[in-house]
């Protein structure tokens, strides 16, 4: 009997629905806790786990253990990637939310220095690489479970609710530590900061009921059908397509580095140097997240529209490498209104392209390897431009005190990588649908050999 062809379910059906809520459900959890950490790093962590060092010191050692995430983020690329590849998006996706859930509340119980001394950043270190693993896991699988479930035609958008998880995690963080952050300063630094990770176990109840109620992608069962799965994902997409594994990593740069100097550091920067009240920041912060997730599915539709998302993408890195200087130059007003304003005008490009790039990386690799390599990709990104970008920038803001410029170049920058290698990376893209179609096709003989 004949099935269905791969990557097309019907249009609007439950399970197309489904997966979309789920994989945006799912991220918006772990990017939730994700930069609870990140927002806590830049406010609390300093002076409660690392109390025994200057303020500067003690805001890079905090920082420090924001990109001991990131660094962890490859690992779980590479162990849940091979295990998505070869058992199945769904249950590396559930492992990962309940790692990421169990973590973030085990964060929130820790003793500070003065209670438990070195043990206190000891254990802080150890459950922020946790985080990081289940973080890495996380993106390539829920990316593929709306993309893989999507209508012909439809992937790029589809894929962008994965991408819709960052915005939303960020809009439930910044108003999880607004509220917590109206109580007393003592208060706040006592036991307030807790709260926000402690939270995070309404939300693990929520994000499992979702996700364990969506079926497996039909690439994956029709792929592992007709073929079986890969015996090393890992091996494979490391020595067969070594190139493209490395301008994937590089297309990521911008989109992976932009939330964390724009929003992590841009806390520390504008509390610190500037003498900006936390509550403005934070603020502004929230009403940008909130138009980042605005633009993200409009541009993703935009860019299905153009049937170019080479082009797209390239507009959108060419927009953000102008805003950082007028974005630097609202900050400096110390204006609510206009720091509101510059942060909303950056995330136009930004956003666009975050929203875009996830379907496009999974539209690079075979169905049988995608997990593992847009996993890798985005992870081993994430442990290089995520976890030094904040520590870069606090290092670039204590250099050039009162000068805005150096950073503004080194958010240019940022984009300019990214614009390179998604022009270079175009050229396998070819490659990687004729993969696709001759495993469609084995897929399609296997289970209809008339």
């Amino acid at each position: 009997m004949s099935k269905q062809p791969i990557n097309a379910p019907a249009k609007g059906s439950i399970q197309t629905r489904r997966a979309a809520l789920a994989s945006f459900i799912g991220t918006t959890i772990e990017w939730y806790d994700f930069y609870v950490y990140a927002t806590a790093a830049a406010l609390v962590f300093g002076p409660l786990f690392f109390s025994n060092l200057s303020p500067f010191m003690a805001t890079l050692a905090s920082f420090g253990t924001f990109a001991v995430g990131f660094f962890a983020r490859p690992f779980g690329g590479v162990v849940f990637g091979s295990v998505g590849d070869r058992f199945g998006r769904k249950k590396a996706l559930v492992i990962t939310l309940l790692i990421m859930g169990v973590v973030t509340m085990g964060i929130g119980m820790l003793p500070t220095f003065a209670t438990a001394g070195y043990w206190a950043p000891a254990a802080l270190i150890l459950l922020r690489f946790m985080q990081g693993i289940a973080v890495g896991g996380e993106w390539g699988g829920a990316v593929l479970l709306a993309a893989e479930h999507a209508p012909n035609g439809r992937r790029t958008f589809f894929a962008s609710f994965a991408q819709l998880g960052s915005p939303a995690g960020m809009i439930l963080c910044l108003a999880a530590f607004r509220l917590a952050s109206l109580m007393d300063k003592a208060e706040f630094m006592a036991w307030g900061w807790r709260l926000p990770f402690l939270a995070s176990v309404v939300l693990l109840v929520v994000g499992l009921a979702i996700r364990l109620g969506v079926q497996e992608t039909p690439d994956f069962e029709q792929n592992r059908d007709a073929k079986g799965a890969v015996a090393s994902p890992v091996r494979q997409a490391f020595t067969t397509r070594p190139l493209r594994l490395v301008l994937a990593v590089g297309a990521n740069t911008f989109g992976i580095s932009a939330a964390y100097l724009f929003n992590t550091f841009m806390i520390a920067y504008t509390t610190q140097y500037l003498g900006i009240a936390r509550a403005t920041i934070l603020d502004a912060l929230f009403i940008t997240a909130i138009a980042q997730f605005m633009v993200q599915p409009i541009a993703a539709r935009i860019a299905e529209q153009m049937r170019s998302e080479k082009v797209f993408l390239q507009a959108t890195l060419l927009l953000a490498m102008v805003t950082p200087y007028p974005l630097f130059l609202m900050i400096g007003t110390k204006d609510p209104v206009w720091i509101t304003l510059g942060l909303s005008l950056n995330i136009i490009g930004g956003a666009s392209f975050y929203s875009v790039i996830a379907g496009y990386l999974a539209g690079t690799f075979p169905t049988s390897v995608r997990y593992t390599s847009i996993s890798i990709a985005y992870q081993f990104c994430g442990a290089i431009a995520g976890g030094l970008t904040p520590l870069i920038g606090t290092v670039i803001a204590e250099s050039f005190k009162e000068q805005w410029w150096p950073m503004a170049v080194f958010g240019s920058a940022l984009a300019g990588v990214s614009l390179i290698c998604v022009t270079l990376l175009d050229r396998y893209r070819h490659d990687a649908a004729t993969a696709n179609e001759e495993e469609a096709n084995q897929a399609r003989l296997a289970l209809d050999p008339a």
